[in-house]
């Protein structure tokens, strides 16, 4: 069983047992679009990691996407005919490859074996466990509120002139609603 110690997850005793279960963990982070799920996982992501866990993410997009430069070799690849494209270096590998459909998480999961756990930024009709980060500026109500898989809401109470006096710092203008 994973142990709380100060509030927090024991990632090594959770990681030990994913290991002993042959299984990562697997959570999805949804919420509307602008909510703040990739600053959440970049914070989960962080936390797991300083455990020295090995993390995998997906990012779920239903408009598509273009991960590749135009006028790069492998983006050129692609534009001939190339079904699949992948390009590799010391550092880093990546895969391009055309689909009929749009995959369930269940589906890519294969892809990212090895990991520890793998956290994936969407798919808030899936079946699998979620954190749902909602802003209440934003919509009048969560996107998963009677979903059974939600294991945790993340509220953010920020008020619009917070926000503002946030933006203001940044150099963004602020509307005058005199």
């Amino acid at each position: 069983m994973t142990k709380i110690i100060k509030g927090k997850i024991d990632c090594m005793t959770t990681s030990a047992m994913m290991k002993r279960k042959g299984s990562p963990l697997i959570l999805c982070v949804v919420g509307f679009s602008g909510s703040g799920k990739t600053t959440v996982m970049e914070k989960l992501i962080i936390e797991f990691k300083s455990y020295g866990l090995c993390i995998g993410t997906i990012k779920h997009d239903t408009h598509g996407f273009e991960m590749d430069k135009p006028g790069k070799d492998s983006w050129r690849h692609k534009q001939a005919g190339a079904v699949k494209s992948i390009i590799s270096s010391p550092y880093q590998v990546g895969m391009v490859m055309d689909v009929d459909h749009d995959h369930k998480l269940d589906h890519l999961l294969p892809l990212l074996s090895g990991m520890d756990i793998i956290l994936a930024e969407g798919y808030k009709r899936g079946d699998k466990p979620k954190i749902e980060v909602f802003r209440r500026e934003m919509r009048k109500e969560p996107i998963c509120k009677d979903d059974d898989h939600l294991k945790l809401s993340l509220i953010s109470l920020m008020q619009k002139k917070k926000r503002q006096e946030r933006g203001h710092k940044r150099g963004g203008k602020e509307k005058n609603t005199s």
